[in-house]
């Protein structure tokens, strides 16, 4: 029987203090998880109603016997105690939270246990140096040496953040036991070590980087086991960040330069997701010589997820490449590869590599863009992969800089006609959404030429997602071209559409009228729209009175109040009679907002 349970008996006897302690014991102790789960929520209005003596005493003692329960509950409770502190009195007696999230360290799931180190990690910040050594370390300690895999691995997060303020013969024993957690029999806690040893890298002093982690840094990335192994590679370029120029040769590269032929697929993803921190990490001369050659062969690497993290690269790797040597370099030694992936078999590589290649034409120039990059846009545009020919579309704007429209034109523009008129919706809607940038790219006599009849398809399209886009299309074309241009090419098209037998077109004249009438102003709205609209209302569709109806209170701000009191509030006055609920409901409503009654 602990000490809460006789608080229990005595709040039972009527004293007030103890009775939320009552409650949260019954709740904690019920059968419903849920209920548990509320109650671990509340815990910090419990903990303030009980002050942080009893806190100390009763609630936390308690809270650590009892824990043995459904992961949620001991996530939330993981989760509470990181920010405890001022429940327990300060930082003083921060010390009190870590028997209980010691407990939570060594659970079997995963998700509770890293709940825990991050919360211990937060509190460790708010143990006095003094505090540090006395109860912290010893904590790290117990779990690094303990019997369970699951507090070893819990104790790799922990060392970084006491290192930097204890004394020194505490730091030597601190990196003895990552040591040994690095040589460890189970793989999961060589996976959690070297998942932390950039980081504990970071907070160590640079000989000790030398002599202490960069042979574990060996060892890891040597590791049976490719998930350790990939882990290393993280830690590598952390660590080369750390190291001055001079001893990367000798200390870091052979390493990185073998994970780059690991013989495991992820190992070699993992260098080629890092590549970019990579290169910033070894600087120009270290890149010259070791990773173009090592990028060439990620590129041309036999599995496609490797290929296609590299191709994600190409843009930034290049960019990043000494100035001196940068156009030889590309020429030489990137664009060759980067020409083979462009019929990559594999659609992700070539999706991957669509979304950064056009960033190559503002490095290269206009004469190598039209020579060389030219040429692989327009296989990239005619790709069976929807993908790979939007990512070129999203992306013409930097090509459009380099090179200048009219050559852009005649070389892309039939294949995004293609894709305009493409069998899956989803392609043609995806297109739709690229044609305002198109337009602003290519200016609106070209557009007028080869585009507007595209755009006036869309309208009558027999999915509503393309017809709906459609008709914000024009809204945002319209914002780019003026109204007059409005006027001239898209409003008789779009009026025309009035007459139509399909009442579905017929209604997206009203679509249209609704997003155009803003952008076109008072004069086109009230002389061309505002009557086909007002001839609309006796159509004998119901859908098209009661949208005729919404089109007019969408369209009532635009237009003057003479329009509206002469020709506006009858057409509405007679809708509000119609035999059709919708349409009377609609008609009203523009009334009061348009406040004619």
């Amino acid at each position: 029987q602990t000490k809460l349970d006789d608080s229990k008996m005595a709040g039972a006897e009527g004293d007030d203090s103890l009775y939320p302690i009552a409650v949260l014991i019954d709740e904690l102790r019920n059968e419903d998880v849920q209920l548990r789960l509320n109650s671990i929520k509340k815990l910090s209005t419990i903990a303030l109603a009980l002050g942080v003596e009893r806190t100390r005493t009763e609630l936390l003692p308690f809270l650590t016997d009892t824990i043995y329960d459904e992961d949620e509950v001991l996530l939330a409770l993981a989760e509470q105690l990181g920010s405890f502190t001022v429940l327990v009195g300060g930082p003083e007696f921060v010390h009190n939270l870590l028997p209980p999230l010691e407990s939570l360290a060594t659970v079997e799931e995963t998700v509770v246990r890293d709940k825990a180190v991050e919360s211990l990690r937060k509190i460790s910040q708010e143990h006095s140096p003094v505090d540090l050594e006395v109860h912290f370390v010893p904590l790290v300690k117990r779990l690094a040496s303990g019997d369970w895999f699951t507090s070893r691995t819990s104790a790799c997060g922990l060392f970084s953040v006491c290192y930097p303020r204890v004394s020194s013969t505490v730091k030597a024993e601190i990196r003895q036991h990552f040591r040994t957690l690095c040589s460890d029999d189970t793989p999961m806690v060589r996976r959690a070590a070297a998942s932390k040893l950039g980081e504990f890298a970071k907070v160590l002093e640079l000989d000790y980087v030398k002599s202490d982690i960069i042979p574990l840094f060996t060892a890891l990335a040597s590791d049976e086991q490719d998930s350790v192994r990939l882990l290393a590679v993280e830690a590598g370029v952390s660590i080369a960040t750390l190291l001055p120029q001079e001893d990367l040769e000798a200390l870091v590269m052979p390493t990185l330069r073998q994970a780059a032929e690991d013989k495991s697929w992820r190992v070699r993803y993992m260098v080629a997701d890092k590549f970019s921190e990579l290169q910033k990490a070894v600087g120009p001369e270290i890149t010259k010589t070791d990773l173009v050659p090592a990028f060439q062969n990620l590129l041309k690497d036999c599995e496609a997820e490797v290929r296609a993290a590299a191709a994600n690269k190409v843009k930034v790797f290049c960019e990043n490449l000494p100035e001196d040597s940068r156009e030889t370099i590309i020429m030489t030694h990137i664009l060759p590869c980067v020409k083979e992936l462009v019929s990559d078999t594999n659609q992700h590589v070539k999706s991957a590599l669509a979304s950064v290649i056009m960033g190559l034409s503002t490095i290269l120039g206009k004469d190598n863009t039209v020579e060389h990059l030219l040429p692989l846009f327009l296989v990239q545009l005619k790709d069976e992969c929807p993908e790979v020919r939007l990512n070129i579309i999203s992306n013409l704007d930097c090509v459009n800089e380099v090179i200048g429209i009219r050559q852009l034109s005649q070389s892309l523009l039939p294949a995004i006609v293609e894709l305009a008129e493409d069998a899956k919706w989803r392609v043609r809607l995806a297109i739709i959404e690229y044609m305002p940038l198109l337009a602003g790219q290519l200016g609106v006599e070209f557009f007028d030429e080869k585009l507007n009849s595209l755009c006036m398809a869309w309208l009558i399209d027999h999915v509503f997602a393309i017809r709906e886009a459609a008709t914000c299309n024009l809204m945002k074309l319209v914002e780019k071209f003026g109204a007059e241009w409005a006027q001239n090419t898209i409003v008789p098209k779009v009026l025309g559409m009035a007459n139509d037998s399909n009442y579905l077109h017929r209604m997206t004249t009203l679509f249209c009228i609704n997003a155009l009438s803003g952008v076109c102003g008072q004069e086109i709205t009230t002389k061309h729209m505002l009557p086909v609209v007002l001839k609309m209302s006796t159509d004998q569709v119901a859908n098209v009175r009661f949208n005729v109806a919404r089109c007019l209170q969408k369209i009532g701000p635009v237009l003057d109040s003479s329009a509206l009191q002469a020709e506006v509030k009858p057409v509405l006055e007679k809708l509000a009679t119609d035999q059709d609920m919708d349409v009377k409901y609609f008609a009203l409503e523009a009334i009061s907002v348009l406040a004619l009654a």
